[in-house]
């Protein structure tokens, strides 16, 4: 019973003493505080030096649900080869690249439906840049003929997608 006790106790102390930045250093104007939900939560299972996670729960338009999260401490993610993760993202460093992935994720799932993507070039170029995107694990091809990213690549694409935007 004492250990519950103290362990409730150091918890709600945790929770008195977390400050969240200022609204204006991290949020956009009109966010509601209590989105970081996800941050304490992380922040109380993983005290410092803590971690970095992305999680997500995605409907995407040809109605599958996709739920993933992922996640690593700190040290881990400051120790690793930053320089073994180039090639995947070089591979996403392409406009093309991007419409191609983005069309893919909304069904056009055949070089002859992507080829009637204004911008993507003729199915040659097309088929360079899927190359690419299926050696860095962006893409599979689940049947003959047609690609899709897959599911373990959904949210993390998002996720990097939603990092970028300023």
């Amino acid at each position: 019973m004492d250990n519950r006790l103290a362990e409730l106790e150091r918890r709600i102390a945790a929770l008195e003493s977390a400050r969240l930045p200022p609204q204006d250093q991290v949020l956009p104007e009109g966010v509601d505080p209590e989105a970081f939900f996800a941050l304490q939560a992380l922040k109380e299972r993983y005290p410092a030096p803590g971690a970095v996670l992305y999680t997500g729960s995605v409907t995407l338009p040809d109605d599958r649900q996709l739920d993933w999260q992922y996640g690593r401490t700190t040290p881990d993610v400051l120790a690793a080869d930053w320089s073994a993760r180039a090639s995947a993202l070089a591979a996403l460093g392409h406009p093309v690249r991007l419409t191609l992935l983005r069309e893919i994720l909304h069904g056009r799932t055949t070089v002859s439906a992507l080829s009637e993507v204004e911008g993507l070039g003729t199915s040659g170029q097309i088929y360079h840049h899927l190359r690419q995107l299926t050696a860095e694990g962006w893409l599979h091809a689940p049947s003959r003929g047609a690609f899709a990213v897959p599911p373990t690549r959904v949210v993390p694409l998002l996720a990097i997608l939603v990092a970028l935007e300023r």
